[in-house]
């Protein structure tokens, strides 16, 4: 891989990924909406087949990383960080014009809502706890790595195409089981990237950007990325 298919793959991936994602949420929370109030469920699938389009559609390019605390558990895992500052870079901009995108295509129902909407860009914890709100997040984000480096160990999974859409489905099950507390960022650039498009986009009567609470969903994640990397090289 070229560090241009590099660039190209993590932007236009992380862009699908957040589109997709955020729109999924967008749909089931604005008013006005032909999905509103479809519910968690709904938004959990929304976002595993957002993974699932978006990884499937840039793999070839990248390696379809998509998430800094991916990019950091293969880079322990390897040892190779050559590449790890052009990875970040093109997923935290890509997740901003991805959530950007999102609101395009909401444009009539943000502009006809009346409450707070950064529940749809980013997360946000029900129980508003720093220790337990940060240890969800190295849990969830541990688990979502571990699986993907483990799965990376199966010959032919990655060749065929399975492994993508196992990691797919593990998203959906981190939703369904972990995403209960915090709404399970699990990636860094899914979070901080929507959440600067939140704070220019002009929405009315969108509330804050929770800045206060915008670090955990980004050193949660890598804190667990990390730590997968390590336990993976100390298991296989």
């Amino acid at each position: 891989m070229t560090n241009q298919s590099i660039f190209i793959g993590e932007f236009l991936g992380t862009a699908l990924l957040l589109l997709l994602g955020n729109g999924v949420v967008a749909g089931v929370v604005l008013a006005r909406s032909k999905s509103n109030g479809a519910g968690w469920v709904v938004i959990t699938f929304g976002w595993g087949f957002a993974v699932l389009a978006a990884a499937y559609a840039t793999a070839p390019l990248s390696g379809a990383h998509l998430n800094p605390a991916v990019t950091l558990g293969l880079a322990i895992h390897s040892g190779d960080w050559a590449t790890v500052p052009l990875y970040l870079v093109a997923q935290f901009l890509g997740a901003f014009v991805g959530a950007v995108l999102c609101y395009l295509a909401y444009l009539g129902q943000f502009k006809a809502n009346e409450g707070e909407v950064l529940g749809i860009f980013s997360t946000g914890p029900e129980i508003r706890n720093t220790v337990q709100n940060l240890l969800t997040e190295v849990i969830a984000t541990f688990v979502l790595v571990f699986v993907i480096l483990a799965t990376g160990q199966t010959k032919g999974l990655s060749t065929s195409g399975t492994g993508v859409l196992i990691v797919a489905l593990l998203v959906v099950g981190i939703g369904m089981s972990l995403g209960g507390p915090t709404g399970y960022a699990i990636n860094p650039a899914r979070d901080l990237g929507p959440r600067i498009a939140h704070a220019v986009l002009p929405i009315p009567g969108k509330g804050g950007s929770d800045w206060g609470y915008a670090w955990i969903p980004v050193v949660g994640p890598l804190i667990g990325g990390a730590f997968a990397g390590l336990v993976d090289i100390a298991v296989f």
